[in-house]
């Protein structure tokens, strides 16, 4: 899931707790599948604004020559002004768009 074209919310709102748990029927479980789909999605989004940033690092030891690129200040504000990974999440959560399976309850299943 491409996190740029999803449209998430910027800020927090709060969410009813009976739409939370429907796919799973426990809030609890639902959390930790958010939890896990923002750690993912931060962990892309890290890796790339730093393949982007990478184009701009100079290599060389001078301090004293460190200068602002206006292509870096604009890449950087980018992402600050995407939605949070969490609020991704939880929009592709409502969207039924995360796949998830919890393998304790089909072993349960299974005895």
């Amino acid at each position: 899931m491409d996190f740029k074209k999803i449209k998430a919310e910027s800020t927090t709102v709060p969410r009813d707790l009976t739409q939370l748990e429907s796919q799973t029927g426990n809030v609890y479980e639902t959390v930790m599948i958010l939890a896990k789909r923002a750690n993912q999605i931060s962990s892309e989004m890290k890796e790339e604004l730093s393949q982007k940033l990478q184009e701009f690092a100079s290599y060389s030891d001078n301090l004293e020559e460190v200068f602002e690129n206006r292509e870096q200040i604009e890449i950087s504000k980018y992402y600050e002004r995407l939605p949070k990974p969490t609020l991704i999440a939880c929009e592709e959560y409502k969207q039924k768009q995360i796949y998830h399976r919890n393998p304790a309850k089909e072993n349960r299943k299974g005895l």
